[in-house]
């Protein structure tokens, strides 16, 4: 084919089909019909999304299987229905797409490195034991330095990790240094806290704070060969993604998906690892001190980071409530 050619068939492409060209599309949801009609590659799940979906009547039989498990325990009970829950989703979330589905680890557990690998380890063997490989799995931590030290121990294992809760470059250091195959940093809590912070009502979208925040950690990681993957997370608008176009992944809620098929136009590639190898940034060696001192005087960083564990511990405890009640009329 022509270059010409090339160019007109790209034309007629919309900015979905176009994105997946060059950067591995996931989908923020846990919704399966949203999975079968976007076609992403991968897709991540969160307590927020799986405390949503548990709610619709289509997937009660995933929530009573799980409770089924729980109530064969002799401790925990609760505990061990929500790891079957989360899987479960995950397991029915895999026969979908094609790639990998990511599962959380209790929010709760973000300052505990051993309960974050203990917690991880069930998680990957209830996959083992649903017939699905750890290969197929990411564990989901936050990027404490804790999850940070629970996730350089899992990777030696051979558990893929993908670090969430992600909004500075300290912390996306130190996630590459541990080894992490996967980060998520969120675009859209960072705009959130700017636009409340300044006082404005928005950014032109090559300024706004969370594409900035992404670019500058892209272009770190490849400028000095880290193997980690960045993959954006948490848009408000799909001005956000077109301005990330390139990046290794993107997790995209359904409604910002449907909004990119229907979008027209040529999709510039705005991240590249060729560029990025010519910008002008220096490396930082990040050891627990550096991390925590760089972290603190992130207000951003800080608060958001803080913000995230509380909301998803808060989900967390609203499954449990509903899981005890069903575990107790069972």
């Amino acid at each position: 084919m022509t270059s010409l050619g090339a160019f007109v068939k790209l034309w007629g492409m919309n900015l979905l089909d176009q994105l997946k060209k060059i950067t591995v599309v996931v989908a923020d949801t846990g919704d399966f019909e949203s999975l079968r009609e976007f076609s992403p590659t991968d897709s991540t799940t969160n307590p927020s999304l799986i405390f949503a979906a548990s709610q619709q009547p289509q997937y009660q039989s995933l929530v009573e299987e799980g409770i089924r498990y729980g109530k064969s325990k002799s401790s925990n009970q609760v505990h061990h229905a929500l790891d079957k829950i989360f899987v479960n989703f995950g397991v029915e979330i895999l026969k979908i797409i094609p790639g990998r589905v990511s599962t959380e680890v209790d929010a709760r557990l973000s300052f505990d490195v051993r309960g974050s690998i203990d917690k991880a380890h069930q998680l990957i063997a209830l996959y083992k034991t649903a017939g699905i490989p750890k290969e197929r799995v990411l564990i989901k931590l936050a990027s404490t330095w804790e999850g940070i030290l629970a996730a350089k121990q899992l990777e030696k294992e051979g558990i893929h990790c993908n670090m969430t809760l992600m909004f500075s470059l300290a912390q996306a250091i130190g996630c590459a240094e541990a080894g992490a195959t996967l980060i998520s940093p969120f675009v859209g809590r960072i705009l959130d806290w700017y636009k409340k912070s300044e006082g404005v009502p928005g950014y032109a979208p090559s300024d706004d704070p969370g594409v900035k925040s992404v670019t500058h950690i892209y272009n770190y990681y490849k400028k000095f060969g880290y193997k980690t993957q960045i993959m954006g997370a948490s848009f408000r608008n799909k001005e956000e993604i077109v301005e990330l176009a390139g990046c290794d992944l993107l997790t995209i809620a359904p409604p910002l998906l449907e909004e990119l098929k229907k979008a027209s136009g040529t999709l510039l590639r705005k991240l590249d690892p060729a560029k990025a190898k010519q910008s002008p940034i220096e490396k930082l060696n990040i050891d627990e001190k550096t991390f925590r001192y760089l972290l603190n005087e992130d207000a951003m960083a800080t608060e958001k980071l803080s913000e995230g564990i509380r909301n998803f511990a808060k989900d967390i405890v609203k499954l449990e409530k509903i899981i005890q009640a069903k575990i107790n009329n069972h």
